[in-house]
């Protein structure tokens, strides 16, 4: 495995972009609801910030019809999840923990 080498990502930093990626770098998708219900915003918010995050290549967003009603997952790509990895590896070395 390849070590991952620090960088401050400005896509990832913002503070709901990065609870985002720190809830789903931890499983493969996540419903856009229980996201939403963990980082404590609205939908239009939740929105504007994975919609930024998808434009990196960072999120996969898909939508499935279930019981005729259309539900939202989300998921961190393989760029998303080294891009998270990377970030936090600066702030860990910013702050020198």
């Amino acid at each position: 495995m390849t070590a991952v080498r620090p960088h401050f990502d400005p896509v990832v930093h913002a503070p709901p972009r990065l609870q985002i990626c720190g809830l789903l770098v931890a499983v493969d998708t996540m419903d856009f609801a229980a996201v939403r219900d963990a980082v404590g915003v609205s939908d239009s918010v939740l929105s504007k910030h994975v919609k930024q995050l998808e434009e990196a290549g960072y999120v996969k967003v898909r939508k499935a019809t279930i019981t005729s009603r259309v539900r939202t997952s989300l998921a961190l790509t393989k760029a998303g999840r080294a891009a998270f990895a990377a970030h936090v590896a600066e702030l860990r070395r910013i702050t020198g923990a």
